[in-house]
């Protein structure tokens, strides 16, 4: 179990900073729309879902957790763009 959360976290690690990033260039830019609402709300519910998948092992809702997180920081780019 411990090998697992520590695995979880290194991949926490590897997207928050990119999640960081674009929420602070989003702020910085004045961008608060529906998009960054929604983009923000997707990583933080995706992420929290993640962990107990990931440290229990269930593979495909453990996917389908991480895509939805992924999808919260796309939606936050894409913000910036349009």
């Amino acid at each position: 179990m411990a090998g697992r959360l520590e695995c979880a976290l290194a991949n926490f690690l590897e997207t928050f900073p990119l999640f960081a990033a674009a929420v602070l260039i989003a702020h910085a830019a004045g961008r608060h729309d529906w998009m960054t609402v929604w983009g923000a709300q997707l990583y933080f519910w995706g992420r929290l879902a993640f962990l107990p998948l990931y440290a229990s092992g269930v593979f495909l809702v453990r996917s389908l957790a991480w895509n939805v997180a992924t999808l919260g920081i796309i939606l936050i780019l894409l913000s910036l763009v349009f």
